[in-house]
């Protein structure tokens, strides 16, 4: 048995190889490959069916990516503790390579191909996705699957001015500009990402810096396809054609398909219009042979989408009456739902999105769980594509791959203007399409920006989105780029380029072409367009809604975030949880702490405004440190016949001395001031020795009219007493009396009791009398009791 594979490598930069095997893996399907970065490995198989299913009259091509958990040497955390339906992570992925391939294929190719790529090896340094195309492509180039052509993807990212080939993960954190760009060796299929605002120039230099990567990558996939010498892509059965019919078809419906597209009519009585046509075109033709009667629908259908792009490119009228960079009437609303924490209803044409936003606690993050790492993150947007949107009955069975590359597609829109990781809520938007005529997906940017600044989440500004096509005819050459493109165009069209941004540049772009030839002239005009179409659009925005609302609405919750020193977070903790549950119980939030480096980030949740100031005060108090001439608001916690304990900071005591009470001497605090009372004192000074607060209330009282604070000295000195006076004799000198010894017993005291062994014994004395409890005089303290 020969395992051994053939293989080629190739740098992508920096020293890093990728290596691409053959012929030792999965050597029954009809193509399979591994490719290798660093320690991640890729496995790709590719499998097609020899004959068409009997009627099929489109290409059934099935891409998934999956990522198992074995690769990083972890076990998955559902509760069968096996891999199950592709998260959204690894549909994103199959899109990509999906939207690569499927135009590398024969028009009239119906044979269902199955094409898996699966991680079996993980890398943390290494983006998977960047190098999933590039295995696939591989697959299919070693087999005898019919392609036109090969492909790749790479990632490119701007990192600190420098365009990079396939970063690795830690680097991108530092992007700016993080594009996946799919190309084969002369056109670009496939552009997506995201950027911080770039400009269009910007995105011409990333695309072209990655086509000069691809072609390396091509090149490498070729001699791989060499070495294991595939000669030619197997035969396949042409689907059944009938020319004759094709043009009884042409000649009875091209002028009434003409009239209608000219018609400027609304979709769906544009859709009437010609499902009569095709109606009146099957009675014309009368019963067909069983072979011939599938064909009738292709025939028309291809002949509309020829007559329509005609249309267009000759005499640049469009569907619906518009010039070719006219952007369709707009509508906007905000705050349109009373109970949401934000909401917007956004309308272009016949393309409707009502969004909403959710403000959150940290609890509510959504974990994002990978082979190679789990994040958390604090931003989330859902889309749904219910089916009354296009006038449909369908089954609802929960997002599909469509819903979720949409969805994302709008999230990484707007991530670029949430704010940062100070931001301490947890926000999800939905949007819910209720119309759709052509690029709901930017529908949904719009109306996400709009809700969240209509929920007071802070952006800086406002992001729109819009969809362009190309209509291109290969005979003359002649093009036209369409700005806010429909449904309908998009289906008879040669690219979907979807481009969102602000103001001041791009933070987000999908791109999918569907022929060869797109020159970057082409592509500097498209990214023009789309630049002025935007704008029209963020301007309109701005009318309705100029910036977010100051704060969040009034039954929306309301957090803040603290950043305190770590040597701070056990003192909000308390021992075994004691102080923040304590808070959380009489404030009625939730609290989150988090250790982040040297810093503690306490998030403080609450419905109620005065429970969330008040939880902020007090977290505020016991990291705060206490400054000598500041005056506290405090409360009395207990009463001494000597002063009150006083708690002037959350988790801070002192002692309010009975002379710091008030200027007015008082003989007692009885009746001065009770527990719970609330006094103003001012944080005089601490003691030395002991480090203890002094307090003073009476300084922040008015002295008393005609008060004359004594000094020191007043007394005199106690030498200048005078003459003190006869005291009387009875005393007597003190040095006069004697030695100790000699008064005890005797003299005037006379012997009371007399010496101790006279006393006799304890059982002859009698009982012993009872003991009187007298008050104890109450001694001040040196230090502050708590």
């Amino acid at each position: 048995m020969n395992l051994t594979p053939i293989s080629v490598k190739f740098d992508i930069g920096d020293g890093r190889i990728v290596t691409i095997e053959t012929g030792k893996l999965a050597r029954q399907a009809d193509g399979a490959v591994t490719v290798r970065l660093g320690n991640a490995i890729l496995l790709a198989t590719v499998v097609a069916n020899k004959e068409p299913k009997p009627g099929q009259s489109f290409f059934p091509l099935t891409v998934d990516y999956q990522e198992k958990f074995a690769s990083a040497g972890r076990i998955p955390g559902s509760f069968f503790k096996r891999e199950g339906r592709l998260s959204d992570s690894e549909v994103l992925i199959s899109r990509l390579i999906d939207r690569a391939l499927r135009p590398l294929f024969p028009d009239n190719y119906f044979c269902e191909v199955q094409v898996l790529v699966t991680l079996i090896s993980s890398d943390p340094e290494v983006m998977p996705d960047a190098l999933a195309c590039l295995a696939a492509s591989a697959a299919l180039a070693v087999s005898d699957v019919p392609i036109q052509e090969i492909i790749s993807e790479v990632r490119v990212a701007r990192i600190e001015g420098k365009y990079v080939i396939n970063p690795n993960r830690s680097d991108l954190a530092k992007a700016d500009m993080d594009f996946i760009i799919g190309a084969t060796e002369k056109n670009i299929m496939m552009v997506e990402g995201e950027s911080k605002e770039c400009q269009e120039e910007d995105l011409i230099a990333a695309i072209e810096a990655a086509h000069a990567a691809i072609r390396i990558q091509v090149k490498a996939q070729e001699e791989l396809r060499d070495q294991k010498g595939v000669k030619g892509k197997r035969e396949y059965t042409l689907p059944h054609q009938n020319e004759e019919l094709k043009a009884k078809v042409i000649a009875f419906a091209k002028d009434k398909i003409y009239a209608v597209a000219k018609s400027a009519s609304a979709k769906h009585d544009r859709s009437d219009a010609f499902k009569k046509i095709a109606e009146e075109l099957k009675e014309s033709l009368g019963e067909l042979p069983e072979e011939d009667a599938p064909l009738v629908g292709e025939y028309f259908h291809d002949l509309e989408k020829e007559v329509i792009r005609n249309m267009i490119l000759d005499e640049s009228i469009r569907l619906d009456g518009r010039s070719l960079d006219q952007v369709r009437p707009l509508a906007m609303e905000t705050d349109i739902l009373p109970s949401p924490h934000g909401s917007a209803l956004f309308t272009r044409g016949e393309t409707q999105s009502l969004t909403t936003v959710t403000l959150g606690t940290p609890e509510d993050e959504l974990l994002i769980e990978s082979a190679a790492v789990s994040n958390y993150v604090k931003f989330i947007l859902h889309y749904n594509f219910p089916p009354f949107s296009t006038g449909e009955v369908k089954m609802m069975r929960g997002p599909g791959r469509r819903e979720v590359g949409h969805g994302n597609l709008a999230m990484r829109s707007l991530k670029q203007m949430m704010p940062g990781s100070e931001y301490p809520y947890t926000v999800r938007v939905v949007s819910d399409i209720l119309e759709s005529n052509g690029s709901s997906s930017m529908a949904t940017v719009c109306a996400g920006s709009l809700a969240l600044m209509d929920a007071g989440v802070p952006l800086p500004k406002h992001v729109s989105g819009v969809a362009m096509g190309l209509i291109s005819r290969a005979s003359d050459g002649k093009w036209a780029v369409l700005t806010d493109i429909l449904g309908d165009e998009d289906h008879l069209g040669d690219m979907d380029f979807k481009v969102t941004g602000t103001r001041d540049g791009i933070v987000g772009i999908q791109m999918d072409i569907k022929v060869d030839g797109l020159s970057m002239d082409v592509m500097r005009s498209a990214l023009a367009q789309a630049k002025k179409g935007r704008l029209h659009i963020v301007e309109a925005m701005y009318a309705v809604v100029p910036a977010a609302r100051p704060e969040p609405k009034p039954h929306a919750p309301r957090m803040e975030k603290i950043i305190i020193d770590r040597e701070f977070i056990g003192a909000v903790i308390g021992p075994g949880g004691k102080i923040i549950q304590e808070i959380q119980r009489e404030t009625g939030t939730t609290i989150n702490i988090e250790e982040v480096g040297e810093t503690g980030e306490v998030s403080i949740f609450s419905a109620q405004k005065d429970g969330l100031d008040r939880a902020v005060a007090w977290v505020k108090g016991i990291v705060a440190v206490p400054e000598v001439g500041e005056v506290y608001e405090s409360v009395v916690k207990s009463i001494m016949p000597y002063g009150a304990f006083v708690e002037f900071m959350p988790g801070k005591q002192g002692l309010l001395h009975i002379s710091e009470v008030s200027w007015k001497r008082l003989e007692t605090m009885e009746g001065v001031l009770s527990e719970g009372e609330k006094v103003k004192v001012k944080l005089t000074g601490t003691d030395p020795k002991t480090g203890k607060f002094k307090l003073s209330r009476k300084v922040l009282m008015p002295k008393p009219e005609g008060y004359v604070e004594r000094e020191e000295g007043d007394r005199g000195e106690r030498r200048d007493r005078g003459d003190r006076g006869d005291r009387g004799g009875d005393r007597g000198d003190r040095r006069d009396r004697g030695p100790r010894d000699d008064r005890r017993g005797g003299g005037d005291r006379g012997d009371r009791r007399g010496p101790r062994e006279d006393r006799g014994p304890r059982e002859d004395r009698g009982p012993r009398p009872e003991r009187q409890d007298y008050p104890e005089k109450p001694q001040e303290p040196t230090f502050d009791e708590e």
